[in-house]
């Protein structure tokens, strides 16, 4: 049995094919008996347009090109929600590619987006300004989602605040009297503004000595590494903040394997507020990251590039919020040299 064709709506209904495609485009020229006759025909035949020669006839594909840095961080569930949403109700559809296996494999996907004619591209975190993706900022609309990087001309960027999500965090934990804290530093430009932020507010309360900085990889093991050496230090921090909740798992992992109550002995401070956050055998104190919120204004922003590509390109930064859990409270007091760092698996230097 042959597919009805536009055609087939047209005799149907009893009008020309160029009213039915009026009406198929949700033009408002269109009298009412006449597109309720058209959609009733649709509906009764069971009509579906052909995607490929609408692309052609209106030279665009309705389709978004979404170039993810890495699909194993939790972050993005959110942000992926918030971006499809506002791009659905668009009529836009949204084609994923991981970054991730991207670099692993050596290809440029970006490429393959451009061949697909996509109407625009979304960056979803840090990733590296190649060739390929400055060529396609140069062709088609792009924004920049979730992270600060890469800055490219007539590109529009969507983030958090990260230098005000630090803060919150920091200001957390020194209200609660912690003194000596310790950042679980991550990488790339988000990396370097929360990690700034976070010396910033330790200078402003005069603890620029007992503030310490551990390099992570932004993952749960990384955390787990990293906590592991701040916590078999002579002075150990009683206060963790990590650059993401993943790497706060990982040093809360540390701090049970090592003989540490998280929060009497030690707290714990995340960011971003991912499902894992809200389990209630985790349940983190974390930063908010506003990730759907994120997502929404990035589609946003890509619909107004489409409209007007030749507009110059901006920031625009969501407001974070403190989400305090059960992994923070008041220190209970110094602990001694290396505490509880017996039995601990052995753990390399190296990330």
């Amino acid at each position: 049995m042959r597919a009805p064709t536009i055609r087939d709506v047209a005799e149907r209904a009893g009008v020309s094919k160029s009213l039915v495609s009026l009406v198929l485009r949700g033009s408002d020229q269109v009298r009412d008996e006449k597109r309720q006759a058209v959609l009733a025909a649709v509906e009764e035949l069971g009509y579906r347009p052909n995607a490929a020669a609408r692309s052609l006839s209106e030279r665009r594909t309705r389709t978004v090109g979404v170039l993810l840095n890495d699909m194993r961080n939790p972050w993005f569930v959110e942000l992926l929600d918030g971006l499809n949403s506002r791009l659905h109700d668009s009529g836009l559809h949204m084609l994923l590619a991981d970054g991730h296996l991207n670099r692993r494999l050596g290809e440029d996907l970006t490429r393959t987006f451009m061949d697909l004619r996509v109407d625009g591209l979304i960056a979803v975190g840090t990733l590296p300004a190649s060739d390929a993706l400055r060529t396609a900022a140069g062709r088609i609309p792009t924004v920049v989602a979730g992270a600060r990087e890469p800055e490219l001309p007539g590109v529009d960027v969507v983030a958090n605040d990260d230098e005000r999500g630090a803060r919150l965090a920091t200001e957390h934990l020194i209200g609660l009297g912690h003194r000596r804290i310790a950042h679980i530093a991550g990488q790339g430009m988000v990396g370097e503004l929360r990690r700034r932020s976070f010396e910033a507010v330790m200078r402003e309360h005069g603890l620029a000595e007992e503030a310490i900085v551990e390099q992570g990889d932004l993952t749960e093991e990384g955390g787990y590494r990293a906590t592991v050496r701040l916590l078999s230090a002579p002075e150990r921090p009683t206060a963790v903040f990590a650059f993401n909740d993943i790497a706060c798992v990982g040093a809360l992992s540390a701090a049970e394997e090592l003989g540490l109550q998280v929060p009497r002995d030690l707290s714990l401070v995340g960011y971003d507020n991912t499902y894992l956050s809200r389990l209630r055998h985790l349940w983190l104190t974390t930063v908010d990251s506003a990730g759907h919120d994120v997502g929404r204004r990035a589609a946003q922003c890509l619909l107004d590039r489409i409209d007007d590509p030749a507009r110059p390109g901006e920031v625009v930064l969501t407001a974070p919020a403190l989400e305090v859990r059960g992994t923070t409270a008041p220190p209970r007091g110094q602990a001694g040299a290396g505490a509880g760092v017996a039995g601990a698996r052995a753990v390399s230097d190296a990330e």
